[in-house]
């Protein structure tokens, strides 16, 4: 059994018109255990929320595991009208697959589920299980991956390959990635009589100068990585210009690394606002997102054989990295240490992903289902 180049990208354009932005990556899961059950490969719905779910899949059994991962939601298009083609519709062109999700990443995650299948159907694997685990909610938060953690689907696996883009560069560590909304309470009061209030954005705004100054000014960095990256990236206040705001709220974005992590960031910004509070202020923080870095060597045969793989069918030099971005691998891998073999490495580019006409090379995406099949058939022989 081999899937033709036409379904490849007829399965494709199925996921592309499913609009999985945000809460209805459902009808992903669905739809790819339908196609697993076609097969006969047995899939189960990991719920997440009431309205978000997982889906794992796994064929042969034994070990080694082979971990494979791809998240099934994209972000929002945006405003449509700016978009050359509808965005739910994989429309062809010049070479380049179009649509929401094409590259950031249902082209990647597609590839795992239909190796998979040709895998099974074959009895090509031999020895060994792959496991696919497809994630929910990785655009925000990454709930999805925290539930496959916390319910042990990676307690045994013995490595993890991720199928976000990156055609060129084999991604075996990356920053890790805090989000938190600070709130500063005071007192509305008129503008012509100050004194009678307390202006809720002057502290709030020494806070933050603060902490820019305090981690991006530290000087510890890491070898792969580099330095921490602090960004304040939302700033809200005030009714009226003549009114002192009795509430301001801003939201920041810090990405870590190992030398400085994120119970350390935590703790600073909780320190830092008690020693204003301290003073008269009135800050709360609020942490809403928390991902540790992930940090491996990238000396794993998984790394070397695919680099190998790459460079055959790609005809490019693959280099190897680290990446300021985020995966699903921040929760999965929360109890590896750095030897223990990762990567990210998918069809499409990393600097499509939540582009206006998102695209990903047809040659692209289908060469990787050749890498991916030749990767883990090596992998487990």
């Amino acid at each position: 059994m081999k899937f033709t180049e036409e379904e490849k990208i007829e399965i494709l354009a199925d996921l592309i018109a499913i609009k999985s932005v945000n809460e209805n990556e459902i009808e992903v899961a669905n739809y790819l255990k339908d196609l697993f059950a076609q097969y006969g490969i047995d899939s189960k719905i990991v719920p997440v929320t009431d309205t978000r779910v997982n889906l794992v899949a796994e064929i042969g059994s034994g070990h080694p595991v082979v971990g494979i991962s791809g998240h099934m939601d994209v972000v929002s298009p945006g405003d449509e009208s700016k978009w050359s083609n509808d965005p739910f519709k994989l429309t062809e062109k010049d070479g380049k697959l179009y649509g929401r999700g094409t590259d950031d990443m249902k082209a990647g995650l597609l590839n795992l589920a239909l190796v998979m299948i040709e895998l099974k159907e074959n009895n090509e694997l031999e020895n060994g299980t792959v496991r696919f685990m497809a994630t929910t909610g990785e655009e925000v938060g990454a709930a999805g991956s925290q539930k496959l953690y916390e319910e042990g689907y990676m307690d045994d696996v013995d490595c993890l390959f991720v199928a976000e883009p990156s055609h060129d560069t084999i991604i075996y560590s990356h920053k890790g990635s805090l989000n938190f909304k600070i709130t500063s309470n005071g007192e509305a009061a008129h503008s012509s009589m100050p004194q009678n209030g307390y202006n809720a954005i002057n502290p709030l705004m020494a806070y933050l100068l603060e902490l820019d100054k305090k981690l991006n000014q530290d000087t510890r960095k890491n070898e792969v990585l580099g330095e921490l990256v602090m960004s304040t990236t939302i700033f809200n206040s005030g009714d009226q210009v003549n009114s002192v705001p009795a509430n301001a709220v801003a939201e920041i974005n810090v990405r870590t690394i190992p030398e400085f992590d994120n119970e350390e960031v935590i703790e600073l910004f909780k320190d830092t606002a008690q020693n204003y509070n301290d003073e008269g202020a009135n800050i709360e923080v609020d942490v809403t997102m928390s991902l540790p870095s992930v940090f491996t060597n990238g000396q794993s045969k998984m790394v070397d054989l695919a680099k190998e793989l790459g460079e055959k069918y790609l005809d490019i030099e693959i280099a190897q990295e680290g990446s300021p971005g985020v995966t699903d691998a921040s929760n999965l891998l929360r109890d590896k240490d750095e030897s223990f073999p990762f990567m990210m490495f998918g069809p499409g580019e990393t600097k499509m992903a939540h582009k206006v006409d998102e695209y990903v090379y047809k040659d692209y995406y289908l060469t990787f289902f050749d890498i991916y099949k030749e990767l883990i058939l090596g992998l487990t022989e």
